[in-house]
């Protein structure tokens, strides 16, 4: 398996975390004991509160993931929506050791980089600078960034570096700098499944109708471009889409066919055998990568999932393995090409 969705903690901004007047943030509890203290997880102690590489490793090899494909994880994606004087040092810090995991143990680790977001052309320059380091291949993204065609504009900065590099952009679920997230209150019966199921897949789905039609990724043959969680509902809506249009444009392509030709791929992070079969239905199995969230029960689910699903072997086999391995060596073989000329 080669798990493009395993989201990281990285210890190397602790300091940073200290010096934080909001959460998520590391103070001494009663007791006197440093803890991060984040507003979903409460308070952990800084033993467990960021991820050690032996024991990813481990658990890598326990469940047969031969390649995680790391990026920052969602409550520690504060330090893009900093000023610029705070959020590009903070970047640099977290994808230089990204690389370094990379150079560490080859062949088990790529990277998502992450990018000071406040400042887009800061933003495409760190994106320039992390793909010249050994194993980034690319960077994770907001997905509200891509809501609508007009938040998406923003982007296409980001998507000319990438398009350039042959490399991948990450679209996951959350806020731009200044977005009010999540949009459920934490007091709100449920508020968890509202905003981690409801809302999140109803975002994705979004993101995938601003992404589907083709002139919008037209000028990016390059670029390569992952959204996670199926992209949403999209395979269970796409009949719905599909009438509405015939009713409301039926002059104009189906949803379901831009969807099928749409250059983006997607992972099977978090759902079942049913939702994939429905997923391969729609996108093709070519267009699905794997994903586990960077943890052990996500990869048991995501394996037993896949087992479970009446897609065939051929198309198991390019979810679990070949489409991710295809997509990594485009951008290796740039990265390649440019050390040898360097």
């Amino acid at each position: 398996m080669i798990d493009m969705h395993a989201h990281w903690r990285p210890a190397e901004i602790a300091d940073a975390l200290r010096a934080r007047t909001k959460e998520p943030r590391i103070l001494r509890n009663p007791d006197g004991v440093e803890v991060l203290k984040s507003p979903r997880m409460g308070e952990e102690p800084l033993a467990k509160a960021f991820d050690d590489v032996d024991f990813h490793l481990g658990r890598m090899d326990r469940q047969g993931v031969e390649v995680s494909v790391l990026s920052l994880l969602g409550s520690f994606c504060w330090i893009e929506a900093q000023p610029l004087d705070v959020s590009v040092p903070l970047c640099r810090i977290v994808n230089d050791r990204l690389s370094a995991i990379c150079q560490e143990h080859p062949g088990r680790f790529a990277a998502y980089a992450a990018l000071p977001l406040t400042d887009i052309s800061a933003a495409a320059a760190e994106l320039e600078r992390a793909l010249g380091l050994p194993g980034i291949v690319g960077a994770q993204l907001p997905g509200n960034a891509f809501l609508t065609r007009n938040a998406a504009e923003a982007m296409r900065p980001l998507l000319e570096v990438a398009n350039r590099h042959r490399a991948v952009l990450f679209i996951h679920h959350g806020p731009r700098p200044g977005d009010a997230f999540p949009k459920v209150a934490a007091d709100t019966d449920n508020a968890r499944r509202r905003n981690g199921t409801l809302e999140m897949q109803a975002s994705l789905s979004s993101v995938w109708v601003t992404l589907s039609p083709p002139d919008y990724l037209a000028d990016y043959p390059d670029a390569m471009v992952h959204a996670h969680n199926r992209g949403g509902n999209i395979p269970y809506e796409v009949e719905r889409m599909d009438h509405r249009s015939l009713l409301d444009t039926p002059n104009e392509e189906l949803p379901s066919s831009r969807f099928r030709k749409a250059k983006v791929y997607v992972d099977c992070n978090s759902f079942g055998p049913r939702a994939i079969e429905a997923a391969v239905s729609l996108y093709g199995a070519d267009r699905i990568v794997c994903g586990t969230d960077g943890t052990e029960f996500g990869c048991d689910w995501t394996r037993k999932a896949l087992a479970e699903a009446q897609i065939g072997e051929e198309a198991r086999e390019l979810i679990l393995h070949g489409n991710a391995a295809a997509m990594l060596a485009r951008v290796g073989a740039v990265a390649q090409h440019a050390n040898a000329a360097a």
